[in-house]
């Protein structure tokens, strides 16, 4: 089963307070638990989900990753969920915090005796809008500083007729005939465990208790429509391929003024043809001539931020060595890790496939030189260089 957001799950909004979250998730607990559904898979896959959200959703640190990262910010790093609970009695553990020290179970796993969710109507319910998820593709030079990007999005944007109220002419609302003002309906049933009562929100009116006299010509009532708006969302520097980060409130708009949904934002690198991203680090492939390998020198290499800067090259510097210039590579994003990265500059050696006569006639006078010959350990060498280097 795909991931669905967490709030979405439960059913409430981002700046849903502990208390909605929690008693959100016993609504759902006590719906869709297995001794209710015996045999229900889909039931039980619902269970699980409320479950996870919630354990995501109650904490104060996972419930700030997740809003500023998503699913991403679940994966790996300390306290991140980690996928799900090993059984369901984990689950069934978190109960004795939502019921109030018992878990409203019996010990031998029959459901008890809820009979509602509280004592009436609890006002008029805050409806969400629903998110936008936007793929944006980055350079690894605006990875490295950070940037700013607008996007014109086609979304649900706030009715100007009727100013998202939903009525038109301002008619206002009148007490819902079909649960009289109380915003719930009860309904008995027969069960294998007798007869039972249940409280449940009332289709007509959603919870509200009211519902609009005359609905607006426009909207129809929802107090949306569609529209376009610009957005500017900031990417903070250092994020990777495939982060979400989420941008709050800016989502499409919510039903009858209620709370905008958010942006996810899909994070995609572009390829760049002179580094490759290693984490926060980033790689620089030198090329040296044969003169400059053997005899030393200063080149210049580019840095991820448009500057030259100059290196030493020693003499005798062998393929495969590697160099590493401390902070010149990527930062961590705020949260996910500390300082900023390096650039590791790996060094290769250029051996011409062509030569002059009289560039023959020069490596011919140094073919029996002992300098020019590799012996085993120089090669072993190189080899655990090599080694060492695709295994760190």
């Amino acid at each position: 089963m795909a991931k669905r957001d967490y709030y979405e799950v439960l059913g409430v909004s981002k700046n849903a307070s502990d208390d909605e979250i929690k008693m959100a998730y016993r609504k759902l607990a006590i719906k869709y638990h297995p001794d209710r559904n015996p045999g229900n898979k889909e039931a039980e896959d619902k269970f699980k989900e409320a479950a996870e959200a919630y354990d995501v959703l109650h904490d104060k640190d996972k419930r700030a990753r997740y809003d500023q990262f998503g699913f991403a910010g679940m994966e790996g790093g300390a306290g991140g969920f980690s996928g799900g609970f090993s059984s369901m009695d984990d689950i069934f553990n978190m109960f004795g915090d939502i019921f109030g020290g018992h878990s409203g179970f019996t010990s031998g796993g029959g459901f008890g005796g809820f009979s509602g969710f509280g004592g009436g109507r609890q006002g008029r319910p805050v409806y969400r809008g629903s998110d936008l998820r936007l793929t944006v593709h980055l350079t690894l030079q605006e990875i490295a500083t950070g940037v700013t990007k607008k996007f014109k999005l086609k979304k649900d944007v706030t009715c100007s007729h009727c100013h998202g109220s939903g009525s038109e002419g301002g008619s206002g609302t009148q007490t819902c005939p079909t649960c009289n003002g109380r915003g719930y309906v009860v309904k008995t049933v027969r069960s294998i465990l007798g007869m039972m009562q249940t409280q449940t929100e009332c289709p007509t009116c959603h919870g509200e208790g009211t519902v609009i006299k005359d609905k607006c010509k426009v909207c129809g009532g929802t107090g949306v429509t569609k529209g376009e708006e610009v957005v500017e969302i900031k990417i903070p520097a250092g994020v990777a391929e495939g982060m979400v980060v989420n941008v709050p409130g800016k989502g499409n708009a919510g039903p009858r003024n209620g709370v905008n949904g958010d942006i996810q934002v899909i994070i995609k690198e572009e390829d760049n043809d002179t580094f490759v991203r290693d984490g926060q680090d980033v790689i620089y492939n030198l090329l040296l001539d044969i003169p400059t390998a053997a005899l030393g020198g200063k080149v210049m290499i580019p840095t991820i931020d448009g500057k030259n800067v100059e290196i030493k090259i020693n003499a005798g510097t062998q393929p495969g060595t590697t160099l590493r210039l401390r902070g010149k590579g990527l930062p961590a994003v705020e949260g996910y890790g500390h300082g900023t990265g390096d650039l590791v500059v790996h060094i290769s050696v250029y051996i011409p496939k062509e030569l002059t006569k009289e560039e023959k006639e020069a490596l011919e006078s140094l073919r029996d030189s002992d300098h020019f010959k590799g012996d085993h350990k120089a090669k072993q060498t190189i080899f655990e260089k090599f080694k060492n280097y695709f295994n760190s």
